[in-house]
């Protein structure tokens, strides 16, 4: 028979023998196709496993090599997630504000706290906060929900540095029988503005060789005894 005449035979083991009479025998590896999801895939391929839509595999001549794909965290201000079948990951639909933890939705306003209104816009939170105006009192009284203190009892003020004693603002009032003490003017914006609560004390005056009386009654209307 002219010229060589190749002969063959599966070995059944993903390789055949490829043999030329004569000369030699070798063998000649046959790729192994991978099986998944109901399907033959071979060398070379990619395929995401329907079981697990977060794996990914890829089929090599030892088998399949496969990897999960780790999910990007979602925007802490998504308002909207949605979760499709055929895909690994969720999926952010639509973002919102995020503000101490809580989340908002576009054109919703929000109060976080007593003094402070806040509106979620495009351009992310917006915040204002209320300037509350000095209270004219040294015992302002904070109410729930109200962001500026009211004086209950109107405009007061201490009558010394000891802060013991509170007058009413307004008249001049007797502290006692040698003493009258009065409260600035509740209206005098610029003075409270300037004034601590802690500092803020009557302008008194005292009659001259006056003695106070052992067990008389504080915030007297006139004096009850003045030395002559």
């Amino acid at each position: 028979m002219a010229g060589l005449r190749q002969l063959t035979a599966w070995l059944g083991i993903g390789a055949f023998l490829l043999c030329v009479p004569s000369v030699f025998c070798f063998t000649v590896a046959q790729d192994v196709p991978c099986e998944a999801n109901g399907s033959v895939y071979y060398v070379g391929e990619w395929y995401i496993l329907h079981s697990e839509h977060c794996t990914q595999c890829e089929c090599t001549a030892k088998g399949p090599v496969c990897a999960r794909t780790e999910c990007t965290a979602l925007p802490d201000a998504c308002i909207h997630v949605s979760h499709y079948p055929t895909e690994c990951c969720p999926r952010c639909e639509e973002i919102g504000c995020e503000y101490q933890g809580e989340v908002y939705e576009f054109g919703q306003n929000f109060q976080p706290s007593e003094c402070e209104l806040c509106f979620c816009e495009k351009e992310g939170t917006i915040c204002q906060v209320a300037d509350c105006a000095p209270p004219a009192c040294v015992n302002p009284v904070y109410q729930k929900g109200i962001c500026c203190p009211d004086c209950k009892d109107g405009p007061n003020c201490y009558v010394d540095d000891s802060r013991t004693q509170i007058i009413p603002g307004g008249e001049a009032v007797w502290v006692d029988s040698c003493t009258k003490c009065q409260c600035h003017d509740g209206e005098d914006v610029s003075y409270w503005k300037d004034n601590r609560v802690a500092t803020r004390v009557a302008t008194c005056t005292r009659l001259q060789n006056c003695t106070v009386s052992k067990g008389e009654n504080k915030n007297s209307d006139t004096p009850h005894h003045q030395s002559v």
